[in-house]
């Protein structure tokens, strides 16, 4: 027997739904959610001996609440992944009792587990530079090699994600002075183009062999079609292992370069948060606690404990 009931499940979809519509909430985001509310309210169905229907899912309290965090927790849940599931159904509560018109304060006062903040792992300027140069010589192929070093500069030299790179289209190029782009969320932003970014981008279009006009993707895949991320990962990680640079050398880490190496030229945080697209401040001071990281480690090296 299902330990969802069906008048929790059609409220589970009604949410879901609402996420996707309104909120702009990403099919991943929507997908993570959906596993986390059926994992919640499974739990809840069984902890209370059946399908707990709505009355007893509005009238949970604090020791519910931690039943079930320790439950997650003790299948091997991580404090991260539990306090994001934690999220999801605070989320569903908020808007459950928004239409229905009930107390939900025992969930949404739930505390959320403690977790160290995962640190930005960026390469040092002279890494990320020799990762760009050495990206080009991974392909036989003219036109993959500079296809690769083109989406590598972009999210070096602009701070894209390497979705937000892919998604560029023909009709995106020539780049301009500032390019729109359309981030997590569906949130859009300007970006300032570096003439290095507009020249790698530009080698890349005289050499491909794919037509590159209109809605069609700027970046192609070997047989035409849009270019994989793992292409780019695969040709970082050789040149990654021929660096001799460690396995956070990923594209990911290009854009964490962007932004750290700002701020240490003297960017402020709120223009670096513009140009990453970051939602909240909080996530561009990260950066900052990389920094003074970096800084106490060359401090430690030069003042060795006796």
């Amino acid at each position: 027997m299902s330990l969802i009931s069906p008048a929790m499940a059609d409220r589970l979809e009604a949410w879901l739904t609402h996420l996707a519509a309104l909120d702009d909430a990403s099919p991943a985001t929507v997908a993570a959610y959906r596993a986390d509310l059926t994992g919640f309210l499974a739990f809840m169905g069984d902890y209370h001996g059946g399908a707990a229907g709505p009355a007893a899912l509005r009238a949970l309290g604090l020791t519910d609440m931690r039943a079930w965090m320790a439950h997650e927790r003790g299948r091997g849940l991580s404090a991260r992944s539990l306090a994001r599931a934690l999220s999801a159904v605070k989320g569903f509560y908020r808007w459950w009792a928004d239409r229905d018109g009930f107390d939900a304060t025992p969930v949404l006062a739930t505390r959320s587990p403690r977790f160290g903040r995962k640190l930005p792992r960026p390469l040092d300027e002279d890494a990320a530079r020799a990762m760009l140069d050495r990206v080009e010589l991974q392909s036989e192929e003219a036109w993959v090699a500079a296809r690769d070093t083109a989406v590598l500069t972009l999210l070096y030299g602009l701070g894209l994600r390497i979705s937000e790179a892919l998604a560029l289209r023909g009709r995106d190029a020539p780049l301009p002075e500032m390019l729109r782009i359309r981030g997590k969320g569906k949130k859009e932003r300007m970006v300032p183009v570096l003439p290095a970014a507009r020249a790698a981008v530009e080698q890349y279009r005289q050499l491909c062999p794919h037509p590159l006009t209109g809605d069609a993707p700027l970046f192609r895949g070997i047989r035409g079609g849009p270019m994989p991320a793992n292409s780019l990962r695969a040709a970082m990680r050789a040149a990654r292992m021929q660096l001799g640079l460690p396995a956070t050398a990923t594209p990911h880490a290009m854009r964490h370069s962007f932004a750290t190496h700002l701020l240490n030229r003297g960017g402020d945080l709120r223009t670096i948060q513009e140009l990453l697209g970051h939602a909240r401040l909080s996530t561009t001071e990260a950066y900052t606690t990389v920094d003074a990281a970096r800084l106490m480690e060359v401090y430690a090296k030069a003042h060795p404990r006796a």
